[in-house]
């Protein structure tokens, strides 16, 4: 009877997980419509990332494209190669990619009118006609190619067809946003092709916090921006290893270039129409651009970091 028992409240505990996950899943995307409504496309631009500032001058928009050089320089990603570009938002690191380096690149987001957005930008850029979305058929750009779906990052590995056939896995400022961070890391694995690489920038916690900077610094970040708890850079990496992948290059704590992002973000989003859609999405809306505030605290304090790291899958023995 105990033993009974057991099974069914282990079948409780599964739904009730369930049921956690959905609802996070829910309010994450709606986080992610905020980001693709119209207003975030004028006010943030095509690129829903942070910006490596390298000089005083340094626009919002050169700064964000400085970015992706540094990932591709660290990287060191061969020009016409594969891109898996996971949580790509509005595609403007996928469109660059193609355009610039040549890469054949796949975008993927949750969220359906980031899709139809990056499509319509893309079409634009291309200046080559209607190709229907979610359609699989890619935009030429350049040398290289885009194609986007709508796809949640944790089902990769049951309902996307493409484990090894990437050069690369990319995933900038995504990653921190799913829940279950080692499924990422396995399915990454299994999507690239031996010497494949991932590419990650992302937000982290710094190392050996008290619970009182948690409470000030980091769960407010956590809550405003529906995040699963922060991990520190270690914890990427002990997860990647564990996932069978090796460091290529070495997290690259790059907070202090980054940090100015917040402080422009911050002047922008004073845009009334734009707290207006957020007042539509509910609570969840307004803590994300409360959040905005928190993260320049974090910066400040030091407790809240930027990093990018880039991991590698070992060539197989018998190849």
């Amino acid at each position: 009877m105990a033993q009974g028992g057991r099974v069914g409240e282990e079948d409780g505990d599964k739904k009730a997980a369930e049921g956690e996950d959905d609802a996070e899943a829910e309010s994450s995307k709606a986080i992610v419509d905020i980001k693709g409504s119209d207003d975030p496309v004028q006010v943030l631009g095509e690129h829903i990332h942070h910006g490596y500032f390298l000089e005083p001058q340094d626009t919002k928009e050169r700064a964000q494209i400085r970015l992706i050089e540094l990932l591709l320089n660290r990287a060191e990603l061969a020009k016409g190669c594969s891109v898996f570009d996971v949580g790509c938002g509005l595609g403007g690191t996928s469109r660059y990619l193609a355009q610039e380096h040549g890469c054949r690149v796949t975008g993927i987001s949750i969220s359906k009118k980031q899709v139809e957005i990056a499509t319509d930008l893309t079409l634009k850029t291309a200046q080559n006609g209607h190709v229907p979305i979610g359609s699989g058929d890619p935009i030429m750009l350049g040398d290289g190619s885009v194609t986007f779906f709508e796809l949640d990052a944790e089902m990769l590995g049951e309902q996307f067809p493409g484990q090894g056939t990437f050069d690369c896995v990319w995933i900038s400022e995504a990653l921190s946003h799913l829940p279950h961070k080692q499924l990422f890391f396995q399915n990454a694995t299994n999507f690239l092709r031996p010497n494949g690489k991932l590419v990650v920038a992302d937000w982290f916690k710094a190392d050996s916090l008290s619970d009182l900077q948690i409470d000030a610094d980091i769960k407010p970040i956590e809550d405003g921006m529906l995040l699963p708890p922060l991990c520190t850079q270690d914890e990427y990496v002990n997860m990647a290893q564990q996932a069978g992948l090796k460091v290529f290059s070495a997290p690259l704590d790059i907070s202090a270039n980054v940090a100015k992002t917040w402080d422009i973000s911050w002047s922008l989003v004073q845009s009334p129409s734009l707290w207006a859609f957020a007042f539509t999405q509910g609570r969840d809306g307004i803590g994300f651009l409360q959040a905005f505030r928190a993260m320049r605290r974090g910066y400040a304090n030091r407790t809240f970091r930027y990093a990018v790291m880039v991991l590698q899958k070992p060539q197989a023995d018998n190849e």
